[in-house]
């Protein structure tokens, strides 16, 4: 396999991954298997979490079969500084998981029936890192992607992933616009998406109007 040919498997392979993810995590598919299948309906998110870590094998084993040219090398005072910001993305992200359902999130919940469907409105949260960004796992995310020393094929996922969350997080607030309507509108005015600025966020206070708002509204 020549080296372009292995790097376009792989960015297709990522983007592949990437519009599978996104329409098995579509609210019309899930209104659907809802529908048909209602008495089942509560496997689909261990379901899906499951397809997501199998979908996943063949973008990693492109992406470790063939790394390709080396294109940086962070010189060691600029490395210790990548690596740190990869450390406290880690730590983040692990601080995080305290402010999520994580029953829910991974599928287990739902196996006891306790979990909302597609239909049911889930109240809007923000925890501390939302007031600051929209979505901070992907923010994460793209700290560690971006601070690793980059051969060819780790910067065509960079790049094919980037992509991803872009256009994945506008598919996702086109969801939470439906649900919560000018609540969200307001949130998303504030806040800025993937890469927060100091310039922009919300006080404690203002996130629980935003909160309060949504909770009294009818979504748009």
């Amino acid at each position: 396999m020549t080296h372009s040919l292995h790097l376009t498997l792989l960015a297709l392979s990522w983007a592949v991954y990437g519009a599978l993810h996104s329409v098995l995590a579509g609210s019309a598919l899930k209104r659907a298997l809802q529908t048909r299948f209602p008495l089942h309906y509560r496997y689909y998110r261990l379901t899906y979490n499951l397809l997501a870590a199998i979908l996943l094998i063949a973008p990693l084993w492109l992406l470790k079969s063939y790394s390709g040219t080396l294109l940086w090398h962070w010189p060691t005072a600029l490395g210790w500084v990548a690596n740190s910001a990869a450390g406290l993305a880690v730590l983040g992200f692990a601080w995080s998981l305290r402010y999520y359902d994580n029953g829910e999130f991974l599928g287990t919940r739902q196996l006891r029936g306790t979990a909302a469907g597609p239909y049911d409105q889930a109240p809007l949260k923000l925890s501390p890192l939302h007031r600051w960004v929209r979505h901070p796992w992907y923010f994460f995310g793209l700290v560690i992607l971006w601070t690793r020393e980059m051969n060819a094929a780790l910067l065509v996922t960079a790049i094919t992933l980037t992509l991803y969350l872009v256009i994945g997080s506008r598919l996702e607030e086109s969801k939470l616009i439906a649900t919560y309507g000018n609540a969200y509108r307001d949130y998303r005015n504030k806040v800025p998406g993937l890469l927060p600025l100091p310039w922009r966020h919300l006080s404690a206070a203002e996130a629980e109007r935003i909160v309060r708002q949504s909770e009294r509204q009818t979504p748009a």
